[in-house]
């Protein structure tokens, strides 16, 4: 008897307990601590990254003041600070993205496709993953090299030696683990009903993969292409290895697209290195405004793949 009153008193205490926490009576310090914790963390974090960008704004004013944006983003690079512009390091850029989307993102894609889909788990699937993930850490300089040698040096009859060519497909290796990294986690979110049901029905492989599991992957697809694409966006050492100037360079203004591929060029990191060295008020404050229109085009990629995740994740 004594004991059935001493299992029912515990069960009251435990029930007793349990109303104060769902009635918010009970207050556990240790996970208010840990997140204040987390809050304070993201409050350094983003007033460091807000100053870090308002203090660059307001030192790039004397160049949007007295020559504008459009004069800025038009003249080409120059040695004289009153005159210098991005147009070639933007062209330069914008060639080296077109090409990593065009290369990096569908092989990426199409490679975690076949490895989480259809490779068998095997020692041979497993070696993969983990050479591409070893990959996925390598120096960046380490692909500036591999470039040189490949790219620059034993494909120059193809791509024309130190061009943009050579640059964006430098580029295109170094974040090509990255896009496999985070579509294959992207693939593996998927929940294993889905696939069943697909194949339930009567689907293919293929058919299960194109119409149910990559829709439901595509928001975390989306979310490693802008990583992916603002990683080769930023990068700097591989394209000093692989030809970009830093420094200015002449082109002809009647010079063709082709032309344009196969000669000198550069990046806009590479204009900001450059001009981050040169002494003087007026490159300063060329070098801030090159950083906010890399910060601008950095929000613009980033916005538009946020868009397309948006657009997939309510289908889901």
């Amino acid at each position: 008897m004594a004991g059935s009153m001493g299992t029912l008193g515990g069960q009251d205490v435990v029930q007793a307990e349990v109303q104060k926490a769902l009635e918010g009576q009970s207050v556990d310090w240790r996970s208010r601590i840990w997140e204040g914790f987390l809050v304070l963390s993201l409050i350094v974090s983003f007033f460091f990254l807000t100053w870090l960008i308002v203090s660059q704004v307001i030192a790039s004013m004397p160049v949007w003041q007295e020559r504008g944006v459009v004069d800025f983003l038009t003249s080409p690079t120059s040695s004289r600070a009153e005159s210098a512009g991005i147009s070639q390091a933007l062209f330069g850029s914008l060639i080296m993205m077109a090409i990593v989307s065009l290369l990096a993102l569908p092989i990426g894609v199409a490679a975690a496709i076949y490895l989480e889909e259809y490779a068998p788990d095997n020692a041979v699937s497993r070696t993969l993953n983990t050479v591409i993930r070893n990959l996925a850490g390598v120096p960046a300089v380490v692909y500036g090299i591999l470039g040189l040698a490949f790219f620059v040096i034993a494909a120059e009859p193809i791509t024309g030696g130190r061009t943009v060519i050579s640059g964006g497909l430098t580029l295109a290796v170094l974040v090509l683990p990255i896009a496999i990294i985070v579509t294959a986690e992207a693939l593996r979110s998927v929940p294993a009903s889905i696939r069943e049901a697909g194949f339930g029905v009567g689907a293919t492989r293929w058919e299960v993969i194109r119409s149910h599991v990559l829709p439901y992957a595509a928001p975390g697809i989306f979310t490693g292409i802008i990583l992916t694409m603002a990683r080769a966006f930023g990068e700097t050492a591989p394209l000093l290895l692989v030809g970009a100037v830093a420094g200015s360079f002449a082109t002809s203004d009647t010079a063709s697209f082709i032309e344009r591929l196969l000669g000198p060029y550069t990046s806009l990191p590479t204009i900001i290195y450059n001009w981050a060295r040169q002494p003087g008020d007026g490159f300063r404050a060329l070098t801030a405004a090159a950083i906010v229109v890399l910060l601008v085009v950095v929000l613009l990629i980033n916005a538009v793949a946020i868009i397309l995740r948006n657009r997939y994740a309510r289908k889901w």
